[in-house]
């Protein structure tokens, strides 16, 4: 699976930013939208579902956000039929084990990834995709 299209969900504008800009320099992705709030996000995902054109392939996703966190997000997405398949990265600064943990509790999610995001680790999420067969 080739990601054209990634949407970046963190309530962090400088966090967007710096991610952007490594996004970008990785050419990890062909099209990236940044969301400061998840409600937004899972709105326009919700009014696409049944539009794959408009579905990114990929959600980077951070966890601690105010009005609606990474996990609420989670728990309205996975109800929703999507026409096309997205993978999903938690991107946080948590090290907590109960939210390494709790990430286990959700099969949509490929993998946990500590901030900061690196080339690294961009690379790691670009082999995952690449290898994921649906």
């Amino acid at each position: 699976m080739k990601n054209k299209s990634t949407y970046l969900i963190d309530d962090d504008k400088l966090s967007i930013k710096l991610m952007s800009m490594l996004i970008s320099k990785n050419n990890f992705c062909e099209e990236l939208i940044s969301f400061h709030n998840p409600q937004t996000a899972l709105n326009e995902l919700k009014n696409n579902s049944n539009n794959p054109a408009k579905l990114p392939d990929v959600i980077l996703l951070d966890l601690n956000m105010p009005v609606l966190d990474g996990w609420q997000f989670l728990d309205e997405f996975v109800l929703v039929p999507f026409a096309k398949k997205i993978t999903v990265f938690i991107v946080s600064s948590s090290i907590d084990p109960s939210d390494l943990e709790m990430a286990k509790n959700y099969p949509i999610i490929k993998d946990y990834i500590i901030k900061p995001l690196s080339s690294e680790k961009l690379k790691q999420a670009t082999l995952q995709i690449e290898n994921d067969v649906e």
